[in-house]
């Protein structure tokens, strides 16, 4: 049985757009793409409706181009448990309102088991300094965390 992977929104953002000027994120964009080119077939991956919902936003070509990307993916959906281990996770993390849907990707992950989240949401979500307290507030909830990383960090598996 492969690994399960939770994908990101910032993942399919980083498979979809132009190439940045920007040094780290055009190579992070390259790494995004060799991982999902590369070792993608060696796992199994999910996203939520909301992933889908997101990534429908904006102009309409590139949200095409976004929903193309993930029309095969299997869908988790979101819980009442899901819902409570989110709402845990924005009361015990110090996240911004707006962060709300980060915990939401945390706790969808996490509910259903996924063995990875995978994100270059490096603010609130792979983050070192939250990803302890992620964990920690997970396991008080009952849940094994996923392991939260960056393509980077899932391409030697």
């Amino acid at each position: 049985m492969s690994s399960t992977v939770y994908i990101e929104t910032s993942i399919i953002g980083y498979l979809t757009s132009r190439p940045s000027r920007d040094l780290i994120t055009a190579a992070n964009q390259r790494l995004t793409h060799d991982w999902w080119n590369e070792r993608r077939e060696n796992f199994d991956i999910f996203i939520p409706q909301f992933v889908i919902d997101e990534c429908t936003l904006g102009d309409a070509l590139a949200a095409k181009e976004r929903l193309d990307m993930i029309a095969n993916i299997r869908q988790l959906d979101v819980t009442e448990a899901v819902e409570t281990l989110a709402n845990g996770l924005v009361d015990q993390l110090p996240l911004p309102e707006k962060a709300q849907v980060d915990a939401l990707h945390i706790a969808v992950a996490t509910v259903h088991g996924m063995e990875y989240l995978l994100t270059w949401n490096c603010t609130h979500i792979a983050n070192a300094i939250l990803r302890p307290q992620i964990e920690t507030i997970c396991r008080s909830f009952n849940y094994e965390p996923p392991t939260i990383c960056t393509p980077q960090e899932l391409m030697e598996i």
